[in-house]
């Protein structure tokens, strides 16, 4: 499977950065340079997006999570931390669930919506639904401006990332937040037994710490200050520690236990 990739460091413990809906590899570049002082680190473009090719992929997010596995197998990484943000985190999190044998933990970043309520559901199937019509440039271009950054964002990375984003084709960007939304999220929280992080830009109608724990009851949260959907990039001085610290308390068991002295 030709998955394009970045790959950097020597550490014992290995990242893997998985990006978000109509993003690529270097939507964690922070996180990457940082990490790979310490750490092997992994960042790959998901098919259809950035430079890996879509030839016949199916767009879901268990394909997804079949293809990060395959990754892994195919570099040799052994119990790594699976990141990912937006519909990546999405793919962490499906890894976790389906290929229990792989990580060590699992990191959600801004995670899109996991088990939506009613509203929010309506919402992306009527974004998706106008993916499909005349106008889908537009609309798309609207959805990201509107839905995907904080007043607080900074304006020149709001357009890089928005320009960005509406690069991707049309009809991947429609197909993948299609099967993204089929996908039973609820399920696969329920289904992680390593670890699990969710890292959050607010807490509103679409995560809450209440939902989630309902899932998952062993479900780790944090939650940054003045950035949107792209926190990441924004405020990495507060996302990076984050990952940084739950890296300590899983400890280089995999079970949640902190590391030794």
């Amino acid at each position: 499977m030709p998955l394009r990739y970045q790959i950097a460091g020597r550490g014992n413990r290995a990242l893997v950065f998985v990006h978000g809906w109509c993003c690529d590899h270097t939507f964690f570049q922070p996180q990457f340079d940082y990490f790979k002082t310490t750490h092997t680190v992994v960042a790959l473009d998901l098919p259809g997006f950035g430079e890996s090719p879509l030839k016949d992929h199916t767009l879901d997010i268990a394909s997804y999570a079949d293809d990060v596995a395959w990754l892994c197998g195919h570099l040799r990484i052994e119990k790594p931390i699976i990141i990912g943000h937006s519909l990546g985190a999405a793919v962490a999190i499906e890894v976790c669930a389906r290929h229990s044998f792989l990580p060590a933990a699992g990191i959600a970043v801004e995670p899109g919506p996991i088990d939506p309520p009613p509203t929010i559901r309506t919402l992306l199937v009527s974004f998706a639904k106008g993916l499909q019509g005349p106008d889908a440039e537009s609309v798309r271009a609207e959805f990201v401006r509107t839905m995907c950054f904080a007043p607080e964002d900074d304006h020149d990375r709001k357009n890089r990332i928005t320009a960005r984003m509406c690069s991707v084709p049309v009809a991947v960007a429609a197909t993948s937040l299609q099967r993204f939304i089929e996908w039973d999220g609820a399920s696969a929280m329920r289904a992680c037994r390593v670890p699990l992080l969710v890292l959050l830009a607010d807490i509103g109608p679409v995560h809450d710490a209440t939902r989630l724990r309902m899932m998952n009851p062993a479900v780790r949260i944090g939650v940054t200050v003045g950035a949107g959907h792209f926190h990441q990039l924004e405020v990495p001085e507060q996302v990076t520690p984050m990952i940084e610290r739950f890296l300590r308390i899983v400890g280089s068991t995999g079970r949640g236990e902190p590391p030794k002295a």
